[in-house]
């Protein structure tokens, strides 16, 4: 409220009537909302422009009853998206998603077994792949790169998939 005027009707019904206000928001189940809803009931009825209210009590219940069914929904609404994007992702709350140190160092072994498998091929076919997989370059602007053909670009890629697939069938097997 500014303190340049004097409280409307229902600002001055809020303000005498905050704590019956407030128990009724908590007997309905606020919790320790209460005070939070019981704000932005003052900020609604301070920045609204109102007209004047004829049961000034009924319109402040009813005001915080409607806010505290948004904040219910709106929470629910939270909890419900946090769900389904856990089951999404796999996660577990209270459960790091990150790769334990066994998995991360099993990684680097897995990536480190590509790139021998790929450097085995020589240097064109590994940087071809490169530049295709890795970098989203299209295969003809590969083959302009390279000064090659794009049958040779797509010859290269072959054997690079199938140097992986090995390492992956290897790794399948161990």
């Amino acid at each position: 409220m500014s303190s340049n005027r004097a409280p409307n009707g229902l600002e001055a019904a809020f303000l005498a009537n905050r704590e019956r206000l407030l128990r009724f928001l908590r007997a309905r189940g606020a919790g320790d909302a209460a005070e939070d809803l019981l704000h932005e009931v003052w900020l609604k009825i301070t920045t609204a422009a109102v007209g004047p209210v004829a049961a000034p009590m009924a319109y402040l219940y009813r005001t915080a009853d409607l806010l505290m069914i948004d904040r219910y929904r709106s929470e629910r609404q939270a909890r419900r998206r946090d769900k389904d994007w856990s089951e999404a992702a796999a996660t577990v709350p209270g459960v790091s998603d990150a790769p334990s140190g066994e998995r991360v160092l099993i990684a680097r072994d897995h990536a480190r077994l590509v790139a021998e498998a790929l450097d085995a091929l020589g240097p064109r076919p590994a940087a071809i792949f490169h530049r295709h997989r890795i970098d989203g370059v299209q295969q003809r602007q590969v083959a302009e790169e390279f000064g090659v053909s794009l049958s040779t670009v797509e010859s290269d890629l072959r054997r690079a998939y199938r140097a992986i697939l090995e390492v992956k069938e290897r790794i399948d097997e161990a």
